[in-house]
């Protein structure tokens, strides 16, 4: 699974995930977005749920835009590709521990990797980090359901019941 990723280098680079997964050579950046390949882009304002359906769809190939949360608005995410947004997960990294939908973006790629059937390519994503393991112990359960799901209406459904058992 290639992961490649819009880096717009505006959070602080000792914290970047993006930067430290080109580091280890787990992820290609890109400052064009021009330049970013075809593939499943993991876009939060998608109007339809990562399913591993979409696995054919990105031919092997995932993006994620890095920047700071505050400025993920919808224009940012304009790549060609599958647009799709992850179904809910709870961040495991030490600024947004515990926050829903609050993913880094080695976290977004690593939840994908799993959605897709690809947790060695998930662990080996996440080995740099401290919390890495910890990002898929906690979402183990909401991980493996994604990832029996056949199609984004099952994921939804999955992720409907999830959060119904939550509360």
């Amino acid at each position: 699974m290639e992961c490649h990723v819009y880096y717009e280098g505006d959070d602080d680079p000792a914290k970047c995930t993006a930067k430290r997964l080109e580091k280890f050579d787990e992820a290609t950046l890109y400052r064009s977005m021009g330049q970013v390949p075809y593939g499943v882009v993991l876009n939060p304002h998608a109007e339809q749920a990562l399913s591993p359906a979409d696995l054919e769809d990105g031919l092997g190939t995932l993006v994620a835009l890095d920047c700071s949360w505050e400025s993920a608005e919808a224009a940012s995410f304009q790549m060609r590709g599958v647009h799709r947004a992850l179904p809910f997960l709870v961040a495991a990294n030490p600024v947004n521990y515990g926050r829903p939908f609050r993913l880094t973006t080695v976290e977004a790629l690593a939840a994908a990797c799993c959605i897709f059937g690809e947790r060695e390519r998930a662990e080996a994503l996440l080995e740099p980090f401290r919390w890495g393991e910890t990002f898929l112990t906690l979402n183990e359960e909401p991980l493996r359901r994604y990832s029996e799901c056949t199609d984004s209406s099952e994921v939804v459904a999955v992720q409907d019941d999830y959060l119904a058992d939550e509360e």
